[in-house]
């Protein structure tokens, strides 16, 4: 994620949406993977590309939104997807982005922010993603921040937890229930898509920051186990190697179908390849 120093102009933002363009901004100090920008809060902002409400509500944004998916992975791998497979692959890449911009948040800062349909866009031609940060913000009641305008407290860690996860069914519920027809698979592949989306991007940002076992944890207690609609929990275990060495690893719930562009080169964590081979690939790489 790198955001332009010009996005970062607070002077017409609410003083909670200050605060998050402050978190989101130290989230792109981190997370390379994580391809977005901060929108200016200003009042004169051109907006770019499509916004996640147009995706649920509009056919033709949402075929766009996936003829877009098709050609990067035709440019970059110099293959042409099935349709459900660039579907797949385009929810993967919403879902683990705007996931990590709402739990990223949260691990950052102990506070949760819900992203509305509005204030996400995307650019087709880029796949950057663009935030408007908005004040709708949850955290603890002896946060700083709970004096703020537009601040929701909740009594505890697990009240804050259960509003994470329910910012983030919240948002992708919609988006599900449009793009399903498209990826030909059932809600609960879909949700185990999102639940390791979720997960693996608050592990990431913990690897990211050099606090990986502490982010296993936090990860671990927001998702013990199936908590509706999120099919599994966690789920991380460790795996030895030849070497001695413990490595940490999840097998994912769902599938995002890059195995069917590089079939050599799985994702270390896919269903579909065994223990064996996703240490060996984890110790080559």
């Amino acid at each position: 994620m790198t955001v332009a120093a010009e996005t970062l102009s607070t002077g017409a933002g609410t003083p909670v949406s200050d605060l998050l363009v402050g978190t989101y901004r130290q989230l792109g100090e981190v997370c390379e993977a994580l391809t977005v920008r901060v929108a200016d809060p200003g009042p004169d902002v051109t907006q770019m590309g499509v916004s996640w409400a147009e995706l649920t509500k509009d056919q033709e944004a949402l075929d766009a939104f996936l003829l877009a998916e098709t050609a990067r992975i035709q440019d970059r791998y110099d293959h042409t997807p099935r349709r459900d497979v660039a579907a797949s692959r385009a929810l993967h890449d919403y879902a683990w982005s705007v996931g990590l911009l709402m739990s990223g948040v949260w691990y950052l800062t102990g506070r949760v922010p819900r992203i509305h349909p509005e204030d996400v866009r995307l650019d087709l031609t880029t796949g950057v993603f663009e935030i408007s940060p908005r004040p709708d913000l949850t955290c603890l009641p002896d946060d700083p921040a709970a004096a703020l305008p537009g601040t929701l407290t909740v009594p505890h860690e697990e009240a804050l937890r259960a509003e994470l996860r329910a910012a983030v069914a919240d948002h992708m519920e919609p988006l599900l229930s449009a793009i399903a027809p498209h990826i030909r698979r059932g809600p609960r592949a879909l949700w185990g898509m999102v639940t390791d989306d979720l997960v693996s991007g608050i592990s990431y940002l913990g690897r990211m920051l050099g606090q990986e076992p502490d982010a296993v944890r936090a990860a671990t207690a927001l998702l013990p186990s199936a908590v509706a609609p999120f099919p599994g929990g966690a789920e991380f275990r460790r795996l030895i190697g030849s070497d001695g060495r413990q490595h940490t690893t999840r097998t994912r719930m769902g599938c995002c179908l890059y195995y069917t562009i590089r079939p050599a080169e799985a994702c270390a964590t896919c269903p579909r390849t065994c223990d064996a081979e996703r240490l060996r690939r984890i110790e080559e790489g």
